[in-house]
């Protein structure tokens, strides 16, 4: 059984995309689909003292409808020295905080105008440092030329990867057509987020946060805390 997870990418996104990630078989990086304002495409949760606050990168000259693989960066206000002070500030007392700084830095040393870059950097820098999977073998559905559109297009590129299984997470439960996969012989399985507690600053445990969280407060050993499993599509809707 072949699994595969297609997924737009994310910016240092929380745990939950990892362990999908961890559990692909062939994981595609969905660079040519429209760019949504307000999505994690660009930006991301920290849990901070006061409350969440967002890790954004600025955009230039967004418009209407525009793929997310032509999105460019804006490079005024100096906004990358301006994360690197905030996570170093919020993050002082983690026991990991050079982790975290190190492999944001890595990725921010990038001289790129796109935003794409910058997104699939972060993913593939965290997927090395947990030792997750090699990300030079992560595809990108622009380079695929596969057609179709909304949930047609999905089934097309996991039948050209030959796949049986497709893996995603809950918000494509809105949209998705199962009976579409089911007639084409693949099975819809929806993640099955643990959400496993870790030690966290800040009060209360969440886990809708940035996966640098994670490594600010437990380094490597985090692994064992991107562990979740998936439910079929028919016992999840239920």
């Amino acid at each position: 059984m072949k699994k595969i997870v297609i997924s737009q990418p994310m910016f240092f996104p929380w745990i939950g995309l990892f362990e999908q990630i961890k559990l692909a078989d062939i994981y595609v990086h969905y660079d040519d689909v429209q760019f949504s304002k307000g999505s994690f495409t660009n930006r991301v949760q920290i849990k901070t003292k006061n409350g969440f606050k967002w890790l954004t990168i600025p955009l230039k000259d967004i418009k209407l409808g525009q793929i997310i693989r032509d999105v460019k960066v804006c490079h005024k206000n100096n906004w990358r020295e301006q994360h690197i002070k905030f996570l170093s500030q919020n993050y002082f007392k983690a026991p990991y905080q050079q982790d975290m700084l190190d492999l944001v830095n890595k990725v921010y040393s990038q001289h790129t105008d796109m935003l794409v870059d910058l997104t699939i950097a972060s993913l593939n820098e965290v997927c090395r440092y947990f030792n997750l999977k090699q990300p030079d073998h992560f595809l990108y559905s622009s380079n695929l030329n596969i057609g179709g559109k909304s949930s047609q297009r999905v089934v097309n590129i996991v039948k050209y990867l030959q796949g049986n299984i497709y893996i995603t997470g809950h918000g494509a439960s809105n949209y998705l057509d199962h009976q579409l996969f089911e007639r084409e012989g693949i099975r819809v399985e929806y993640m099955n987020y643990q959400k496993i507690s870790y030690p966290q600053l800040y009060g209360e445990f969440t886990p809708y946060v940035s996966i640098l969280d994670l490594i600010a407060n437990v380094g490597r050993k985090g692994t064992k805390y991107i562990d979740s499993s998936t439910t079929y599509w028919r016992d999840f809707i239920k």
